[in-house]
């Protein structure tokens, strides 16, 4: 009978074809990237050995890692004890080009998972004396060990902003630091400097700004062109010293910002120019001419547009513009979170401007009140295909006020609704709008509805907690939303029972990846073929990051946020968080992108993607971005005993 030593040295060969596996490796990231000396290197050190279908690989009875493994033909998946069932899940699934177990390699330990061939498999090994070797020694495979799928986005954004580059132009990014943008020298003069000297100087330096400066060169004011045509208006002397018509107090950032960062504030504060402060001096100025030669559109001129426009058909006709910005921002390779942020910047002034011209064509309604919005457009992660989950929250002292209150605020909020129609923003399916009376509610009235959805979980309570418990003020006094927050948070600490619906809930949508290597695709009818970007990648992560956010008082409503601030607690790992993050935004760069190629082909917006569309390294990635949702979702099960 065959000894067990003996039986394993047969399935172990060898590599004799060095140059025939030199260029199957030359295929996948990070093998690619690597010179071909220490590609012959990593080859000539490796073994060949066969596992048959239901083989044990390693496991965690093993010890610590002793080789690193590549799939050369067939799958491995990674097996789990189910923590409330018998038997085991399968948590993750390696296919041909791919490798493992690089966390517990660089961590010196065992595997936390079991890794079986999930068919008649054939992996390279390499030793962990060649592995420790050739990570020193090369940096793409070092940079690939230490970040894994981060890397294999990087590529993809080098990809991206490659072809940007030769359909556009070379161009800067909006990654770009502000103290690279800046070139020249900012001009500035002091306190007592008389206009008239200012504007020359502004004039010479071909400049539209000046920044006034202390002794310490610590600014105290900022005065543009825009502030010089206020001045001439009101007929004011050219002789008086620039302090007493500086905006005093400039708003700055360090030189280490990025140009997303400055466009953010320019958008945001509806500014022009931005100082660049570094150990409180005064080193350079961005105007949003600057961001313009990056941008090819110029935003903060888009968003002062949509501010000021005095009718609803203007707003309509602008939609048009931040569809253009999207484009060049995609081209250009900005990521998914930048595009996002900004496109809901861009909608929240629109929001802002047709509820300002509502109660121009309606009156005032003569109470105070807030407009909330909830969904996407609460987590600050809108695209172009949006619609409306908004609602309006106001003071009441009884039952009997607010009812009175609400019946002179639902015309308002009808006709604010059906003008956002107009402007693009869909009519919300479900009614989940602000001219629904059962959202036009009271401090108090919300307080109950929220406080209800905890202590009667029902399916449809669980719906609503999904869609109302990411919720922001846009419009008006922002301290009643934070305080119905503070009143959520205190609940769901308490209340253990609704957690765990909550957590049974955040595990309806399971990531479209099937046992054997595929996507799992719609079989039959329109939808054939295809996945949801949406509801089958996106959602496990937002239902999830929202979850442990509740539980442990994360403020924030963005995922990738939450995701951050959950790492800075604790809760979760700091390499699980960062590969949430990076999957989350490769799922939306994707669904952007998607989007954007529906648009130019004059198509309806879908969230559904046929992955044979993808190339190989995107198809991948993509597989790969779902998986970290079923680790995350596996994650919750165990946690919550589910």
């Amino acid at each position: 009978m065959q000894s067990k030593e003996s039986s394993a040295a047969g399935k172990t060969a060898v590599l004799q074809n060095i140059h025939g596996t030199m260029e199957f490796l030359r295929k996948y990231p990070p093998f690619n990237q690597m010179d071909s000396a220490q590609l012959a290197y990593l080859v000539e050190h490796c073994q060949l050995r066969f596992y048959g279908a239901g083989e044990s690989i390693i496991k965690p009875a093993d010890g610590p890692v002793q080789h690193f493994y590549i799939v050369k033909q067939g799958l491995v998946v990674g097996e789990r004890p189910h923590s409330a069932k018998r038997g085991s899940e399968t948590t993750f699934e390696i296919a041909s080009g791919e490798c493992f177990p690089l966390a517990a390699l660089l961590g010196e330990r065992a595997t936390r998972t079991e890794h079986l061939a999930g068919e008649d498999t054939f992996c390279l090994l390499l030793g962990k004396e060649a592995f420790v070797r050739l990570f020193s020694q090369s940096a793409p495979f070092r940079d690939f060990a230490l970040r894994g799928v981060s890397s294999l986005l990087d590529q993809v954004n080098q990809q991206v902003q490659l072809r940007a580059a030769e359909s556009l132009g070379a161009q800067y990014s909006l990654d770009t630091s502000l103290r690279e943008l800046a070139m020249q020298q900012p001009v500035g003069c002091s306190a007592e400097t008389p206009l008239r000297e200012a504007v020359r100087r502004m004039h010479e330096q071909h400049v539209g700004s000046i920044v006034i400066v202390d002794e310490g060169n610590r600014p105290l004011g900022i005065f543009t062109l825009r502030d010089l045509r206020r001045v001439v208006a009101d007929g004011s002397s050219l002789e008086q010293p620039i302090e007493a018509l500086m905006t005093q107090r400039p708003f700055h950032l360090s030189p280490q910002a990025s140009a997303f960062d400055a466009a953010l504030a320019m958008t945001e504060r509806h500014i022009a120019h931005v100082c660049l402060v570094e150990h409180g001096q005064l080193v350079g100025v961005v105007s949003e001419r600057d961001l313009f030669s990056l941008q090819r559109v110029d935003l903060v001129h888009l968003a002062r547009t949509i501010r000021h426009a005095g009718k609803v058909e203007t707003l309509a006709a602008l939609r048009s513009d931040i569809r253009l910005l999207v484009e060049r921002m995609l081209a250009h390779g900005a990521s998914s979170t930048q595009i996002t942020q900004l496109v809901t910047l861009l909608n929240d002034h629109t929001v802002c401007r047709v509820i300002e011209l509502c109660i121009e064509e309606l009156g005032d309604p003569g109470v105070p009140f807030s407009w909330l919005c909830f969904g996407s457009e609460g987590r600050r992660e809108q695209t172009l295909h949006t619609d409306q989950d908004n609602g309006i929250l106001f003071d009441a002292a009884s039952a009997e006020e607010a009812e009175a209150i609400r019946q002179r605020l639902l015309p308002l909020a009808k006709r604010i609704n059906q003008q956002l129609a107009l402007c693009g923003f869909s009519l919300c399916p479900g009614n989940i709008m602000a001219g629904n009376p059962a959202l036009c509610l009271s401090r108090s009235e919300w307080a109950r509805r929220f406080s209800s959805f905890v202590r009667e979980a029902s399916p449809e309570n669980l719906l609503g907690s999904s869609i109302y418990f990411d919720l922001r003020v846009i419009w008006g006094d922002e301290d009643g939303g934070a305080q119905l927050r503070q009143q959520l948070f205190a609940e769901i600490r308490d209340n253990s029972l609704f957690q765990r619906m909550l957590a049974a809930n955040a595990l309806q949508h399971r990531p479209p990846v099937g046992r054997f290597r595929d996507f799992v695709v719609a079989r039959s009818g329109a939808e054939k073929d295809t996945l949801d970007l949406k509801t089958e990648g996106l959602t496990p992560f937002v239902d999830g990051a929202r979850l442990l956010a509740l539980v442990h008082g994360v403020e924030d409503c963005n995922t990738q946020r939450r995701f951050a601030e959950l790492v800075e607690k604790g809760v979760i790992d700091t390499l699980d968080g960062a590969a949430y993050e990076e999957a989350y935004h490769f799922i939306q760069q994707t669904r952007l992108q998607l989007h954007q190629q529906q648009a130019l082909q004059g198509l309806p917006f879908s969230n559904r993607l046929d992955p044979d569309s993808l190339n190989q390294l995107d198809r991948r990635i993509l597989r790969e971005s779902f998986r970290q949702a079923q680790r995350l979702q596996a994650s919750l099960a165990l946690r919550y005993q589910l």
